[in-house]
């Protein structure tokens, strides 16, 4: 859900307030604990191009590997600050339902959604502002090992949908909408935890074997091309952010191309408004 047809923006100075508190959140865990981290898509963006947010942006994204994911994991809930909570993909509506396989950390006292059944539907998590933690796994680098890998993720995401409070068929085009309402309606008939722990297995099927990168397994599939070599993500460094500075991957010019071509040019000024939230974000505190 995104605003449509608007091209008013309004003050984000407490959103990004918020999120900058989001952030200092992780990297205060992660330096805590040496895990590595790196801010990811626009808010990597961000970092390069604005040193802080992007002006209109209204969300946050960092990335992990595998293994400092599951090191995060771990200790967040014992080391998160007041207001703040984490949440995985599989906590919603009783583990039954699907959103996607994003894990979250939300704002509390936050709300960039208006209320509704589908925001009841996901007992109000989703109506929260939130940091999404991107996962990066192994990826074979065979002809056939890797397209095979992209489609089983790409199966199971199917699957998922069968647990989604609604799926937009508009969004999907030809056989696309064909396979995922094949997929989604077989889905519907296997518990949402079952496809979950199936989920977590793909993603680390190749955990043990020297791969030479890295794909993000818990972006949508029509993200699934974005690829990292693991020099380029093993290794992170800081950059000045806001008032702060946080971690970059070390190849962030390799993902900003494959996101968005030239990261450098701003887009049209229609396209310079918030995107990720139906209403006004209000924040509480």
């Amino acid at each position: 859900m995104s605003v449509e047809n608007e091209t008013k923006t309004y003050d984000l100075s407490k959103v990004h307030g918020a999120n900058l508190k989001l952030l200092k959140e992780i990297d205060r865990i992660c330096r805590k604990y040496k895990i590595k981290y790196a801010l990811d898509s626009g808010t990597l963006l961000g970092a390069i191009r604005h040193g802080g947010f992007i002006p209109w942006d209204d969300d946050v994204d960092v990335v992990m590997t595998r293994k400092n994911y599951e090191m995060f994991q771990k200790v967040v809930r014992r080391e998160l600050s007041e207001g703040m909570t984490f949440i995985e993909p599989n906590q919603y509506h009783d583990g039954k339902a699907f959103f996607d396989f994003v894990p979250r950390i939300l704002y509390d006292k936050s709300q960039k959604f208006a209320e509704s059944e589908k925001m009841a539907f996901y007992d109000e998590k989703i109506s929260k502002l939130w940091v999404d933690i991107f996962i990066l796994d192994a990826l074979p680098s065979g002809k056939v090992a890797k397209p095979l890998t992209k489609l089983m993720h790409c199966v199971v995401y199917g699957l998922a949908l069968g647990h989604r409070y609604e799926i937009v068929y508009s969004d999907y085009k030809g056989v696309m909408k064909l396979f995922v309402g094949v997929l989604s309606n077989i889905g519907k008939l296997i518990p949402f935890q079952v496809t979950y722990k199936v989920w977590n297995a793909l993603c680390k099927m190749n955990a043990n074997r020297k791969t030479p990168g890295y794909f993000y397994s818990n972006y949508a599939p029509n993200w699934y091309y974005v690829e990292m070599e693991r020099a380029w993500s093993d290794s992170v460094k800081t950059v000045p952010f806001e008032d702060t500075e946080l971690f970059i991957p070390e190849g962030w010019e390799h993902c900003l191309q494959q996101l968005y071509g030239d990261y450098m040019k701003l887009p049209p000024k229609e396209k310079q408004v918030p995107e990720h939230s139906d209403m006004e974000i209000k924040i509480y505190g």
